[in-house]
């Protein structure tokens, strides 16, 4: 169910990470930080300062955040909007040798990094995954922590689009989404 945001300003604080608490995947603290920083403006002002959260987490809690996202095209238990994030690219839907080479690479990716591969699937294709796994191979940790928290974001706009009803999304959003 949308919410405006003038509903979402006056949402207790507990209210608020029911409604909000999964924007950031199996970490509900940072919307209720996020809700200190009440009024939200519109879908882009709530998104800054969900972002803004996460950018003043320690290193050990972005690792954390980093860490509760699921490994891709994973058959394990994953959140609710991460298993249609997944399906809307067809990772639930790999053939065998694509699900071995998937899990080969999260594998790889984890070894090489400590944490799970992390991209805004909505865009991407399942192919353009599979390159950006090998790209990315090749960066350094820091450069692949800075990439998922980036990735993190993203995923985290889109699914506030999913929560802010459509009237009031400000006009960066409206062109986001039309584009």
């Amino acid at each position: 169910m949308a919410h405006t945001i003038s509903e979402l300003n006056q949402m207790s604080q507990s209210t608020f990470v029911e409604i909000a608490g999964a924007i950031f995947e199996d970490t509900p603290a940072i919307a209720a930080q996020a809700w200190t920083n009440r009024p939200f403006v519109d879908v882009d002002d709530l998104h800054q300062k969900m972002v803004e959260v996460v950018n003043h987490l320690n290193p050990a809690e972005q690792l954390a955040l980093i860490c509760a996202h699921p490994d891709l095209g994973s058959r394990a238990k994953m959140a609710e909007a991460s298993v249609k994030e997944q399906a809307g690219v067809g990772l639930d839907r790999l053939t065998p040798q694509e699900y071995d080479r998937v899990q080969s690479l999260n594998q790889s990716y984890r070894v090489k990094f400590g944490f799970p591969f992390i991209v805004a699937v909505k865009n991407y294709t399942k192919d353009s995954i599979l390159a950006a796994f090998e790209h990315r191979l090749q960066n350094s940790v820091e450069t692949e922590k800075q990439q998922a928290l980036a990735e993190i974001a993203e995923i985290a706009k889109f699914r506030l689009m999913n929560l802010v009803a459509i009237d009031d999304r400000s006009s960066y959003t409206n062109r986001f989404l039309e584009g």
